[in-house]
């Protein structure tokens, strides 16, 4: 039982020195390289998105606002005429 987790760490601790030497090799470099900068072209794709996104919605409410303050005129406006009705 006691040579089992002394094996067991060993073995760990050699699968992880292997580990370390197969990522730090010139391909694995190579390849987090093309990786990171897939993940950078994505996140400009994103912010692009969420530029156009951010207009869209700032012309939206711009617009809400202006039909907003129109029907409150037209509202004032039928509010006079109804006052001078009276």
């Amino acid at each position: 039982m006691k040579f089992k987790g002394i094996g067991l760490f060993a073995l760990g601790t050699l699968f992880g020195l292997e580990g370390v030497k197969l990522l730090s090799s010139k391909d694995a470099k190579k390849a987090y390289a093309h990786c990171t900068a897939g993940v950078l072209r994505a996140k400009d794709a994103v912010l692009d998105q969420v530029t156009t996104l951010q207009e869209n919605c700032t012309d939206i409410y711009a617009e809400a606002k202006s039909i907003n303050e129109d029907r409150a005129n037209k509202d004032n406006g039928s509010c006079e005429e109804d006052d001078s009705k009276s």
